[in-house]
């Protein structure tokens, strides 16, 4: 890998796009939506419910793509995963925090 900090940053956004669209992007003629319906909620299935996981899985070729030698890739790769989930939190909107399933009774 050069040591040029671009090819980090592009290898990220790589990472984030390509993971980005098999979780949450219908596709072109909803073929990955179709994807995750077919693949149900086996293995697989939780793999594209899941963010984090994913993008694991897909730095993975980014990392060859990237980097020459075994120990550069084995680096590479969690931080390319790393990026995109950084990538996708600050891109994501806010979620509210769900209401406490607790409640008092006003009798008691």
């Amino acid at each position: 890998m050069d040591a040029q900090p671009c090819w980090l940053f592009l290898g990220i956004l790589a990472t984030w796009r390509v993971t980005h669209l098999l979780h949450a992007e219908d596709g072109p003629w909803d073929v990955l939506a179709g994807l995750r319906r077919v693949v149900g909620s086996g293995l697989a299935g939780h793999l594209l419910d899941c963010f984090y996981c994913l993008s694991v899985w897909v730095a993975v070729p980014c990392a060859f793509a990237l980097a020459e030698g075994w120990t550069a890739r084995l680096v590479l790769w969690p931080a390319l995963s790393g990026g995109a989930i950084l990538l996708e939190r600050l891109t994501s909107p806010r979620q509210q925090p769900r209401a406490a399933p607790y409640s008092e009774d006003p009798g008691e």
